[in-house]
């Protein structure tokens, strides 16, 4: 089982790099349980389809392209209408991966990998009903997904990508889906008045200002800062430069970053803003808290 488990996975990848996909069918239950792995291979990194086996003897069968994998559902392997579709199965597509109950069927025997997805018996009081059988095959699918995207490197970034609505896609939203940008990031030069620093913090409304040079982040001034520099220095702080004022080691965050690594750092900085960079040091926005908070990160 686990040399035939490779080789589909193996097969699956292959037709990525043929930029194929994979075409899951299964009739009844089977084509239930087809339809979830189908989806499941979708959004973990491996494009995937369902392909109803009645639908396809009368034309659907030609959404089946030069460089698909075929897996097939079937608890006996003798359905009707699957092997009905075996040689034009074979003859387009790349593969033909079979999940059944029955190594020896007609349809085991005709697949490249046949992998058993037998039980001891249905759940079913009669022995009949496919219960246990489908629920292994949903496993075995899930975990033929998951091999699969571990093989190709599938990150959470590439999730959140297929992912853009619901929970699953707020949580892993990138820092430059929700950082401000443009006239709404605060920017001071090094040489600017405090006074007018503190102009620019008021009238963005981050609780910071970057202090920026040709684009470039020289360091911070954040509302914590501005007071402790007040508390310090009185009346004089007021004629300092944002220069001499602001923090010049900033924690800093690449936009690409996902949404809840800002939150993480915010939270442990005990901090409202963080500044977003590309790797020359150059401002690409600011995220504050109350957005991260706003999309149900926690």
């Amino acid at each position: 089982m686990a040399a035939a488990f490779s080789r589909a996975v193996e097969l699956v990848l292959r037709c990525s790099q043929l930029h194929g996909r994979v075409v899951v069918t299964g009739m009844g239950k089977s084509g239930i349980i087809a339809q979830k792995i189908a989806a499941t291979l979708s959004s973990t990194g491996s494009p995937a389809l369902f392909l109803h086996p009645a639908e396809a003897v009368h034309g659907d069968v030609g959404v089946l392209m030069a460089g698909d994998v075929v897996v097939a559902l079937s608890a006996s392997g003798e359905t009707e209408e699957i092997l009905r579709l075996l040689a034009t199965l074979k003859r387009k597509g790349d593969a033909l991966i079979s999940f059944c109950c029955n190594l020896k069927s007609t349809l085991a025997q005709a697949s490249d990998v046949a992998l058993d997805c037998s039980v001891e018996r249905e759940a079913c009081g009669l022995n009949l009903a496919p219960t246990a059988s489908t629920t292994a095959m949903l496993a075995l699918g899930d975990a033929l997904a998951i091999a699969v995207s571990l093989r190709k490197g599938f990150r959470a970034e590439d999730f959140a990508q297929l992912h853009p609505g619901g929970k699953l896609g707020k949580q892993l939203a990138k820092v430059r889906d929700l950082m401000h940008t443009g006239d709404e990031v605060p920017v001071v030069a090094p040489k600017t008045s405090m006074t007018d620093a503190i102009y620019e913090m008021s009238s963005k409304k981050l609780g910071i200002t970057t202090v920026q040079k040709d684009g470039r982040l020289c360091g911070v001034i954040s509302d914590g800062d501005l007071r402790r520099l007040l508390e310090r220095e009185g009346g004089a702080a007021l004629s300092k430069t944002a220069g001499e004022a602001m923090n010049p080691h900033p924690k800093t965050i690449g936009a690409d970053e996902l949404a809840a690594k800002a939150l993480a750092i915010l939270e442990e900085r005990k901090i409202t803003s963080l500044v977003a960079v590309d790797a020359d040091g150059k401002v690409e926005g600011v995220v504050h808290l109350h957005d991260l908070w706003g999309v149900e990160l926690i």
